[in-house]
């Protein structure tokens, strides 16, 4: 049904009701694309397999998704160069559209659009080593993948604003403080425990709930869609700022970036 080799990036299979996404282009699993297309279209035939009542979205390597593909910077921060992610926030929200409970095990770095791919699970498994960052104002960029929906719903509006407005870097433990995290474990632990909880979830009615899922998240996809075509015409016009051009240079060159509004 889901055969591992269908897929160019994930490896996928079905462990009794629990169907794993393992996102497999280590060591930062950066992403495009054609990788966001595969998650979503893995997620579709789980959605078709009545064998399947929830999933764990993993990856392979030191990060969990550092961002982008563009050109490798440290952990992912400094990739901008792909062209309009209009079809990519297309994928994005049929990831959103998915009916089955999503875990992600979260065993290192979500940055940027990595951290908006975190976000479609309903739940986050993580560990010390676990780092989240919106870096996009670092950039001189505007948040996408939904963020500007999914970070305030998770977190709240003013603890998603301090993410946003700053980059900062969340660790862990912190994570863990604001919601980021539902459960925060030893590293080596974060993949079991991830399944651990997707088969406590999979013991319910798979009736029930995909009811009471999809009266949870109700509007969501849809949200997220009218939040991605607001992020993307934000995004459009800064990509061609000055200030776009000298934070990319500035993250790759591991320094403050010279702002100048223009």
């Amino acid at each position: 049904m889901l055969a591992s080799e269908s897929f160019e990036d994930i490896i996928v299979s079905l462990e009794k009701n629990v169907g794993l996404i393992e996102i497999n282009r280590p060591p930062h699993n950066f992403f495009d694309h054609s990788l966001i297309r595969q998650i979503a279209d893995a997620l579709e035939k789980f959605d078709e397999a009545e064998s399947c009542r929830s999933i764990v979205l993993s990856s392979n390597g030191k990060s969990f998704c550092a961002g982008a593909q563009f050109s490798e910077g440290p952990e992912g921060e400094a990739n901008y160069s792909l062209g309009s992610p209009g079809p990519l926030y297309e994928e994005a929200v049929r990831i959103f559209q998915a009916k089955k409970p999503i875990v992600a095990a979260i065993q290192g770095a979500a940055v940027g659009g990595g951290l908006g791919l975190a976000l479609t699970a309903d739940f986050r498994i993580g560990c010390p080593e676990s780092r989240f960052v919106a870096n996009f104002t670092k950039l001189g960029f505007h948040p996408g993948f939904g963020l500007t929906v999914t970070l305030p719903a998770l977190i709240g509006q003013n603890n998603a604003s301090l993410m946003l407005y700053t980059s900062r870097r969340i660790k862990g433990e912190e994570a863990m403080k604001i919601g980021l995290l539902n459960k925060l474990v030893p590293q080596t632990d974060v993949f079991q425990t991830s399944l651990n909880l997707a088969s406590e979830i999979a013991e319910c009615s798979p009736l029930g709930l995909l009811s009471t899922r999809a009266t949870l998240r109700a509007d969501l996809a849809e949200r997220v869609r009218e939040a991605t075509a607001k992020e993307l015409k934000e995004q459009t016009w800064l990509r061609e700022t000055e200030d776009f051009a000298e934070g990319v240079k500035a993250v790759a060159e591991r320094r403050s970036a010279h702002f100048i509004s223009k």
